[in-house]
């Protein structure tokens, strides 16, 4: 491919909906160069590639958070009339057979590799979430055995000190 997509235009283009990551049919659109309009008919004239865990339609106040937490120009709302489609990685896959074109295989090659890091990068942080506790549940018990000695000296009532020297005692004649 002539021209590179920056991973970052990528991750930036990923949200999170209904605890899947997708992409906006409009994000898509833009990286394949076409219109959304066009992209969704393609999609529409292939509906059964597309079951519900490739593609599905945001609800209305799925559309309004998200149009509320992102940042958009006023131009940029005005063409949103409707809530959009969005794709997990499988639609995604799905789109560069439907679209039938260099740049949509190109550029689905990209989001594909895209993804993948994602999954590695969020599989370690797992993997290190996981080792670190381990080490506390095993850790655990033996600093238990300091901790609850370092406590018994700090709370351990002080005896008082003997006074150095004779005590004279007093005669009683």
């Amino acid at each position: 491919m002539s021209e590179i997509i920056p991973i970052e235009n990528i991750v930036n283009k990923i949200y999170i909906f209904r605890g899947v990551k997708v992409m906006l049919d409009r994000d898509l659109a833009e990286l394949y160069r076409v219109e959304t309009r066009v992209l969704n008919q393609a999609v529409k004239r292939n509906i059964s590639r597309f079951p519900a865990d490739f593609m599905f339609q945001l609800d209305k106040e799925e559309f309004e958070n998200w149009k509320s937490q992102t940042v958009m120009s006023n131009h940029d709302k005005m063409g949103l009339r409707r809530s959009p489609f969005v794709f997990t990685d499988y639609g995604i896959l799905m789109l560069s057979g439907v679209l039938n074109s260099e740049r949509a295989i190109n550029v689905n090659i990209q989001i594909m590799r895209t993804f993948s890091k994602l999954r590695q990068m969020l599989s370690a942080h797992e993997d290190i979430k996981k080792k670190i506790e381990s080490m506390e549940k095993k850790y655990d018990s033996q600093f238990k055995i300091v901790f609850d000695a370092i406590r018994g000296l700090i709370t351990e009532e002080l005896k008082p000190e003997r006074e150095i020297g004779f005590e004279r005692k007093k005669c009683t004649k």
